[in-house]
């Protein structure tokens, strides 16, 4: 299977702070991969040195053959980008920000059919502003997809969704996988990595500390459930326990 994304050795500090520190993982084509790890442990700074909006210390990354660095233009005609935190003016409406979005692309999506994909057609001529959380964030996975992406990178995909909107979401996604499209995930839902993902990997501290498959995390922690496993690799319920001690 062809690898569509390969980062070797990643590295970056900030101000002599290690953020990343030998980050090395494969993408191949049609598979969903999610980088996991709680807040501050390095996910974004991997994904912007992966898409080359920062640069990293040390190492190579290689996304659809292609050096983010310098062929970043190229690679943003076959790679959609959704971050939790996105802004865009006001007093737009979403049939706008769509055609806006499209208008940039050669071989755009229909985005009056993604619109109905993920149950938001009705929103066409609302402003942005007006849209709650959860319509929101479709509407930013929907921009992503608009550039009909070979890759796609989603960034806490279903926050703010309420249960039925994210297994819609899960569904939808799944369909698109299914196509060909490949899919880089960040997730704080443990349920939605185990519906998705064919392959993790986590972070603590800025350095890989499990990467495989969701059976293998399993199989090498102590529990039987995905979740346990995942606080017992990063330690997050232990921390969080230490805060709630300290803040008593």
């Amino acid at each position: 299977m062809e690898e569509v994304i390969k980062v070797n050795e990643l590295s970056k500090s900030y101000n002599g702070q290690c953020a990343i520190k030998n980050i090395s993982l494969s993408v191949k084509r049609g598979m969903v991969f999610g980088l996991l790890g709680a807040n501050g442990a390095g996910k974004s700074t991997t994904i912007e040195c992966i898409l080359g909006t920062k640069k990293s210390d040390y190492g190579t990354v290689s996304i659809l053959g292609m050096n983010p660095q310098t062929e970043r233009k190229k690679i943003f005609e076959k790679v959609g980008v959704q971050f939790q935190e996105a802004n865009y003016q006001e007093k737009i409406t979403v049939g706008e920000l769509c055609e806006v979005t499209q208008s940039l692309y050669k071989s755009a999506a229909n985005y009056h059919d993604l619109l109905k994909q993920f149950g938001i057609y009705d929103k066409l001529k609302s402003f942005v502003c007006e849209l709650s959380g959860g319509q929101r964030q479709r509407l930013f996975i929907i921009l992503a997809l608009i550039p009909n992406p070979e890759v796609v990178f989603l960034d806490e995909l279903t926050t703010g969704l309420d249960a039925k909107a994210r297994r819609d979401v899960w569904k939808c996604l799944s369909d698109l996988k299914i196509k060909g499209l490949t899919i880089f995930l960040t997730s704080h839902f443990m349920d939605e990595v185990e519906a998705l993902c064919d392959n993790i990997c986590i972070l603590k501290k800025g350095q890989i500390i499990f990467y495989g498959t969701i059976q293998e995390a399993i199989a090498s922690s102590p529990f039987e459930k995905f979740e346990d496993a995942y606080l017992w690799y990063t330690d997050e319920e232990e921390e969080n326990n230490e805060n709630i001690s300290n803040n008593a």
